[in-house]
């Protein structure tokens, strides 16, 4: 069959613009073969749950779902109660890019927060945590955090551990959305759990279709009590996928190995090698790239002269936000460096 697209060419707009890895999609023609109970009672979805359990603890359970906004609100609601409220950033994605969807369908109220840098802190949490027993508030229940946030930064193991610490104080859950959270991983050196498990996190929204995979994410329980209900809730969600070895295995696919690690390490030195180009081109970024993202300062005149070629997002400030995904090339960096500098001196 013919493609409809050019498949050499690669865009900076976001990492879900690349397609599925190899290594994905050999799984998936792997997991097709013969029958297999459906619903999550098959082999697939049983070896996902030990590879969970490698990555996050003994104690974690994992719940595939079919997308980032289904983790983010099937997390949330699992772990707060009908009058509680999550504490967030002001750019977090569940308030600023999800449609209303944890408002609508699961009735959170969200509690913003601008953050510098895109990162909560106890101080910060601080400001909507209060209020407690007042029954004409909502009650602050959960916190969310983002890794890698929204802006392209990465908590570092001590800080998401002190805003657990003191959320726990206050008695609330730890959410993480983890859409990107292999690129914080490897652009730390750590290990998933070390931003998760233990350093207090209760519940995760573990990202694939950001690092290669086709459609797949997952919930991840890593606390026994933190959430009684998600079975249940997934299937009311509209989250619970019939033919379900197919989400597991790209995740399996993923996980299992360190292909999570390679994908999102390369996508990461992607965006330092753009980073660093445009720095040496005399761009300002607003927010250091600690991950796959960049967010430059470019004028109208220079972004336009580059979307002539290049997809990519206009953001907050005058700025435009670029991603680096696991296909992205050391070539497909250059030439838009190339492309910049050439705008730059025409539109000086």
């Amino acid at each position: 069959m013919t493609s409809l697209h050019d498949t050499t060419h690669r865009d900076f707009a976001s990492d879900n613009y690349a397609g599925a890895h190899p290594e994905v999609m050999a799984a998936l023609v792997a997991a097709n073969g013969g029958h297999q109970t459906s619903y999550g009672a098959d082999a697939w979805t049983a070896r996902l749950q030990e590879v969970v359990r490698g990555h996050f603890g003994e104690y974690a359970e994992a719940f595939p779902v079919f997308n980032g906004t289904g983790a983010n609100v099937l997390s949330l609601q699992a772990v707060l109660p009908p009058w509680g409220a999550v504490i967030c950033t002001s750019d977090a994605h569940i308030h600023t890019d999800e449609n209303g969807a944890p408002e609508r369908v699961a009735g959170i109220k969200l509690l913003p927060v601008p953050a510098p840098e895109g990162k909560l802190t106890p101080e910060l949490l601080d400001r909507e945590a209060w209020g407690f027993g007042d029954e004409h508030r909502a009650q602050p229940g959960v916190v969310s955090l983002t890794e890698s946030t929204e802006v392209g930064t990465v908590y570092t193991p001590d800080e998401i551990r002190a805003v657990a610490s003191h959320a726990h104080d206050l008695g609330l859950r730890v959410h993480v959305d983890g859409a990107r959270l292999a690129n914080a991983a490897a652009a730390l050196g750590v290990p998933l759990r070390a931003l998760t498990t233990d350093v207090g996190v209760d519940v995760v929204s573990l990202g694939g279709t950001k690092n290669g995979l086709l459609f797949a994410e997952a919930v991840v329980v890593l606390q026994p009590d933190a959430a009684p209900g998600m079975p249940y809730l997934r299937k009311m969600d509209m989250q619970l996928a019939s033919k379900m070895r197919f989400l597991s295995a790209q995740l399996v696919a993923l996980f299992e190995g360190d292909l999570w690690l390679r994908s999102a390490a390369h996508a990461n030195a992607m965006a330092a090698r753009l980073a660093e180009g445009l720095t040496g081109a005399g761009v300002e970024l607003l927010h250091p790239a600690q991950a796959n993202g960049v967010f430059a300062h470019l004028t109208p005149a220079v972004a336009d002269e580059l979307r002539r070629t290049w997809k990519f997002y206009d953001w907050a400030h005058g700025t435009v936000r670029l991603m680096c995904a696991f296909d992205t090339t050391e070539q497909d960096v250059d030439n838009f460096l190339a492309a910049t500098r050439e705008a730059l001196t025409a539109h000086v």
